[in-house]
């Protein structure tokens, strides 16, 4: 007869493990002897061993005692039903896994590659890593609400960085993202982004909602920038 300490080494099992298997009803209890102990014969190693090589293949506890007491037939059934579940479920971690490693690559779980090439160039460039930030969310608001309009916008925006021009202007915009609202140089920067968009090409733009929730990522990052908008709209009327 065993203690518990020795039917659990026996199965190569823990304690714990065994008293789980107890109190989920996988494996009988004996009564008390004497001596205050429980006692374990061959028949509990037989059936722990059982319990264990279900339980490491998989099998979830609740259907345990189910396969233990189940005939040839039964039992095969059982086991293909459970292996097809563990495929589903195995198919769901792999897709979980592949979410988690786009989740480590950051930008690029929200972003196609070539806004990310835009945004890296940007930073060659020396724009500032909160600038690249804003101008990265309302990319991210353009891909999901207006798909439509991201390869020209990404053309757009590949052209403008190649004009020495623009990134100028786009650098000026930087750096006054700190200026005060009415800071002189605002006029003159409005007037010079107002000239250097007139002289580009349209590009599809998405809708007025999509948009004016573009815009308002831009402004909210600077009361300066706020009052540059009025300016540059302004300027675009006269």
């Amino acid at each position: 007869m065993l203690t518990i300490g020795q039917l659990a080494a026996r199965a190569g099992v823990t304690v714990r493990a065994v008293r789980h298997y107890h109190q989920r009803g996988l494996l009988a209890e004996p009564e008390r002897d004497a001596s205050g102990y429980r006692r374990y014969d061959a028949q509990a190693v037989v059936d722990l061993i059982r319990i264990k090589t279900l339980a490491d293949a998989g099998v979830p506890l609740a259907r345990i005692n189910e396969l233990l007491a189940a005939q040839p037939e039964e039992f095969t059934e059982a086991i293909t039903e459970i292996d097809q579940a563990l495929e589903v479920k195995i198919s769901e971690l792999t897709r979980h896994r592949r979410r988690i490693v786009e989740l480590a690559a950051g930008d690029r779980l929200f972003l196609p590659s070539e806004v990310i090439e835009i945004l890296d160039r940007q930073r060659t460039l020396g724009v500032s890593e909160r600038m690249v930030r804003i101008e990265r969310d309302s990319w991210i608001m353009l891909v999901a609400l207006a798909p439509e309009s991201v390869a020209d916008w990404v053309a757009g925006k590949e052209k403008a960085l190649a004009d020495p021009e623009f990134r100028r202007l786009y650098l000026a915009c930087d750096e006054a993202m700190d200026w005060e609202p009415d800071d002189p140089r605002l006029p003159d920067l409005a007037t010079a982004m107002a000239t250097w968009d007139a002289q580009q090409s349209e590009h599809k733009q998405p809708s007025p909602e999509t948009l004016s929730l573009m815009n308002a990522n831009v402004t909210a990052a600077s009361p300066a920038w706020r009052r540059l908008m009025v300016l540059l709209s302004r300027t675009r009327q006269r």
